[in-house]
């Protein structure tokens, strides 16, 4: 038997949880930075590359996500979460600096596919460790906020273009290289940081290694217990008892097959399958869809200057950053549900609205400008819900794979919408085709939160295991109610002994004391 889960819960905020975002968060910051710097194609005069070509680089990295989504998520379910997001970090950092050393398109290919690699294995391994080391009131804000910073490095980028791509400052060939080697030489003091971030105590006692887990929790409960008494004038501080009832017996399984996460997604878990897929699809189509083609719009339709469309992008970027931050807190006041459906809702209807004043040609491309960052406002928050619904909604056992299939799935659709939008921007002749583009993704937008309300999770504030239980979790009855102390297990039974059997990977057990009914 054993409570960690519940005294993970328990923590206070402290310095312990502040390493944990700042070392596993910081990597999307490097991410949006290194985008809008392969964004902003300041290599292909040089390289001498065709428009296409510049594309396919885009092409490369989403590939390259993809790939490493799924090898490395798999990878951190089987093999831990800390192995994993040392790696991932470090195959991301290498290739973004050797993109900067590139001479010619296929180097520049081959190394921003494995740049891809590296940031597509951090969105598995990474939000898996983060919900699994967040407290559970706070898990939903740090979550969302984390994956809302990407828009942070955006527009970090966009201000560094300026700088790195005016030949008054540096030289055409350098400017751009140096944009490559500036994450890296970042990152290289996260890789650090990461380095003294323990393995996840929740896939320890999973795996095997419960006494390693336990001693886990100890240590971190003392470090926030130490951290949480400098704090205070009176510097005395004792974490509240944890309550036996939420005990767990543990056993341990083989790695998950794909048959039997296939059983998982579709016979057992089928509404969240539902709902994940949603609001992953819906959030990817419409960031693809006006992100990789809004200068097109402002061009276009607003006869704005390769250069001046710049300066529309930080409002864009800023609108994005802002909205996790803010409404990252009433995911878990108000409710997952409830935000879900409000922020896909808001950020669709905006949308929609801009649609009718685009078609009805009474928009400049500052105000439509504003419109976008009106919508991105709510839209970030619920994409960056979405990433949270399916990190926290399945067994932990497979919780890097799950988030790692539908990210993929994210990807592959949100591919599909640029080159849709692009056809309906056309030459800029017509504002009809482009209109009924804003309509659709609007109306998706919508139908995703409206899908979310109805078959989503009520997951604020509750366990990981209260939400679903880990696959190994044993059949044996739960332990009578009362208090815990700190660091103390009732039973501290090694993994997999006793007479209680595990229950099988593929046959989760029907789900209790969540939102959903037995069986989903």
């Amino acid at each position: 038997m054993t409570s960690i889960p519940a005294r993970l819960d328990r923590l206070p905020w402290s310095r312990f949880h502040w390493m944990v975002v700042v070392g596993l968060g910081f990597v999307w910051i490097l991410d949006g930075l290194s985008v809008q710097i392969v964004a902003s194609a300041g290599y292909q005069k040089e390289l001498g590359l065709s428009s296409a070509q510049v594309g396919a680089l885009g092409t490369a990295y989403l590939v390259g996500q993809v790939i490493g989504a799924l090898v490395f998520g798999w990878m951190s379910d089987r093999y831990g979460r800390k192995k994993l997001f040392v790696l991932t970090l470090a195959v991301y950092l290498i290739g973004t600096a050797v993109s900067g050393l590139s001479m010619d398109f296929w180097f520049f290919v081959v190394w921003r596919v494995v740049a891809g690699m590296g940031i597509g294995g951090e969105y598995a391994a990474i939000n898996s460790a983060i919900d699994e080391f967040i407290p559970a009131r706070y898990r939903g804000r740090v979550d969302i906020s984390i994956n809302g910073t990407y828009w942070g490095g955006a527009a970090l980028g966009a201000v560094a273009n300026m700088f790195l791509l005016n030949t008054a400052y540096f030289p055409e060939d350098w400017g751009w290289r140096i944009g490559f080697f500036l994450g890296p030489v970042i990152g290289i003091a996260i890789i650090f940081v990461r380095r003294n971030i323990p393995e996840s105590p929740r896939w320890q006692m999973t795996h095997g290694k419960l006494g390693e887990a336990e001693a886990q929790v100890t240590e971190i409960e003392n470090a926030v217990i130490g951290h949480t008494r400098e704090q205070r004038l009176d510097h005395t501080y004792e974490l509240p008892p944890v309550d036996a009832s939420t005990e767990i017996e543990v056993g341990r399984i083989p790695q998950a097959s794909a048959r039997q996460i296939a059983h998982v997604l579709f016979r057992v878990y089928p509404r969240r399958t539902l709902v994940g897929a949603t609001m992953m699809i819906t959030q990817s189509f419409l960031y693809n869809a006006i992100f990789f083609t809004y200068a097109l719009v402002l061009q276009n339709f607003y006869s704005t200057t390769p250069a001046s469309t710049q300066y529309y992008f930080f409002p864009f970027a800023l609108g994005n950053l802002c909205g996790p931050l803010i409404l990252g807190r009433l995911f878990d006041t108000w409710g997952r549900r409830q935000m879900i459906l409000l922020t896909y809702a808001v950020s669709g209807g905006t949308l929609a609205l801009s649609a009718a004043l685009f078609h009805a040609g009474v928009l400049s491309a500052l105000t439509q400008t504003i419109l976008w960052c009106v919508a991105f406002f709510f839209a970030s928050a619920g994409a960056s819900s979405a990433y949270l619904t399916v990190s926290e909604v399945f067994p932990l056992e497979i919780r890097s794979q799950v988030i790692s299939y539908f990210f993929a799935i994210a990807q592959i659709f949100g591919a599909i919408a640029p080159l849709i939008f692009g056809v309906l921007i056309g030459t800029g002749e017509s504002r009809g085709p482009l209109t009924v583009g804003y309509y659709l993704g609007a109306g998706i937008m919508i139908a995703g939160g409206v899908i979310a309300f109805v078959f989503g999770v009520d997951a604020a504030g509750k366990s990981l295991e209260d939400i679903t239980k880990p696959m190994s979790v044993t059949p044996a009855g739960p332990t009578p109610a009362g208090p815990v102390q700190r660091g103390a297990s009732s039973s501290a039974t090694p993994v997999g002994s006793g007479p209680a059997a595990p229950t099988p990977a593929g046959s989760a057990p029907a789900e209790s004391g969540s939102a959903d009914p037995p069986g989903d």
